[in-house]
Order: C-alpha cells, then structure tokens, then sequence
C-alpha cells in the first residue's frame, strides 16, 4: 500500500478555499478538478493539484455542483459507465459521485452531447437507487 501525502494536499485544499472562482460551470461540463486526496477507495486526484476530471450532474447555484469523476481505466460493472466522447474514452465512476465547491475547478475540457448526458443521468440514478427493500412486517397476531 502506497503512502499518501496527505500534508502537501492539506496545503493545497487551504489555497484553494482562500481563493475565488470567477467562472461559470454548466450541467454536462467536464473540468479537472482538486478532488484530493482521500481515504481507502475513495477516488483521489492526480498530479501537484491533486486533479481528476469530473462531469457536473447537477448545478445547484454558483457554488455547488453534484459531480461524478471520471477514469480512463474501464471496469464492467454496474457503478462504472463506461463511454466515449470525441474519440476520448472515458468511465464515469458512478458510486464516486459528490457535491463539490467549484472552487475546486480549474479549467473546463468540454461539454458532452445531450443524449450522452441523459444516459449517464440515467445509469446513475439507477445504479445509485436508494429504494428501501425492507421486509413487511407482520402484526404480533401473525397476520
């Protein structure tokens, strides 16, 4: 098991709160982003910015955007959706998502189709259900 530096990313996560995002971020955009350094099999960035680009699902204001990382390593099962978009492969990892600062953003990649958004949407919310599966129970009579 590698070790991580989690001191360095302590540093970075400080300068990016004191900074200040000017931009604007749209749903179906993908920006490289300072997800971090993480716990376990959490997703953790890459590179001195601890980056990894992300897909914004849902924009809630100026601020906060519900996001899914990506990978370019494809695994076949059902949190993963694995896609293509200008001759660039890509895996959304579904079971990853979270709300996040765009503070954390640096610079947008691109925006993907439509079609291709409303299929990941779809795949998340369905890999990601939160239907409650619990058993009936029965009254203390049996019946």
């Amino acid at each position: 098991m590698r070790t991580k530096d989690y001191d360095s990313w302590n540093i970075r996560k400080k300068l990016i709160q004191s900074g200040e995002f000017q931009k604007f971020v749209h749903e179906r955009e993908i920006w490289w982003c300072s997800i971090g350094l993480n716990i376990d099999d959490e997703e953790d960035g890459k590179n001195e910015q601890f980056e990894r680009p992300v897909l914004i699902i849902k924009k809630f204001n100026r601020h906060i955007v519900l996001a899914v990382p990506l990978t370019t390593k494809f695994k076949d099962n059902k949190y993963y959706f694995n896609f293509e978009h200008d001759n660039v492969q890509f895996a959304a990892v579904l079971s990853q998502i979270r709300l996040l600062s765009t503070k954390r953003f640096s610079r947008r990649v691109r925006r993907i189709n439509k079609n291709l958004f409303e299929q990941i949407n779809k795949e998340s919310s369905r890999s990601l259900s939160l239907k409650n599966k619990r058993p009936r129970l029965r009254g203390a009579s049996g019946a």
